[in-house]
């Protein structure tokens, strides 16, 4: 009997990723049960905000906050495209409505107030609404007197498309932590990949501890911008976590797979 012929069955769209550190080719699932790292050289891969806050928070214990602001287009920018049409564009593609999300939740049974910053949204660049809805969240704990947990992964500073009112959050979200932590408050910032720029110079490196995940991205300029502008060649790798936990810049790398527990474990410290 003639055999019959089978078709080929193809290998399903996004089952494997590569590693962009170690370049090895990695089971999707595999990295993902293992909180988004890579099994080979422990590279931390990005992670959405709704996912942060599934990996550090207790389960349902997230209420968020402020859930109906939206950007405006006030100066009617214009780049490549109209920046209200960029905005459209960016929603639709990541299921939010600007680049923070914040609320109150429970990390290990401790009450906190919690935001994100999520690089998927306009490299999670401070405009008016992420501005906005830290200072909010950041007034909210004062008043409960919670402590704060914020999680940055912004590769921008400033939203160039709002100009000005983008700039003045940076002012507006350190007076909000300023008035925080005159009443007492706890703050802890932790630090991802990418950390850059305006969040960088302000609210990101702010906290009374600040952790950041191994491997991160962290600093104002990047190294190529510094070059052409002060001319300065710096060292490798200036601007990593590992460089900046040995010059004093932060307290403590966590891997991601222990942020909850270790955040957790300060809360208790600095309260009792």
């Amino acid at each position: 009997m003639a055999m019959m012929a089978r078709p080929k069955r193809g290998v399903p769209e996004g089952l494997w990723i590569r590693c962009p550190q170690c370049k090895a080719t990695i089971f999707r699932k595999e990295a993902e049960s293992r909180f988004n790292v890579c099994p080979e050289c422990s590279y931390h891969f990005y992670l959405p905000a709704r996912e942060r806050i599934r990996q550090l928070l207790d389960e349902d214990s997230f209420e968020e906050w402020f859930t109906v602001l939206r950007p405006l287009d006030p100066l009617e920018f214009r780049d490549r495209i109209p920046y209200a049409q960029r905005l459209e564009a960016e929603q639709a593609k990541t299921g939010m409505l600007d680049a923070a999300v914040v609320g109150k939740g429970f990390i290990r049974g401790r009450p906190v107030v919690f935001g994100v910053t999520d690089f998927a949204f306009m490299a999670g660049s401070m405009g008016s609404v992420v501005g906005e809805k830290l200072t909010r969240a950041i007034e909210a704990a004062t008043e409960l007197k919670l402590p704060l947990i914020l999680v940055s992964g912004s590769g921008g500073g400033a939203r160039m498309q709002e100009g000005i009112l983008s700039l003045m959050q940076m002012g507006k979200v350190s007076c909000a932590l300023g008035r925080y932590d005159n009443a007492g408050g706890l703050y802890i910032s932790i630090l991802t990949n990418p950390t850059m720029g305006g969040v960088a110079a302000s609210f990101a490196s702010q906290g009374d501890i600040i952790l950041a995940e191994p491997g991160a991205l962290i600093g104002f300029a990047g190294k190529r911008t510094i070059w052409n502008t002060v001319r300065l060649e710096l060292p490798e790798g200036f601007q990593t976590s590992e460089f900046l936990l040995q010059h004093g810049f932060i307290d403590r790398i966590v891997p991601r797979k222990d942020l909850r527990t270790e955040v957790a474990r300060i809360i208790d410290y600095c309260e009792h």
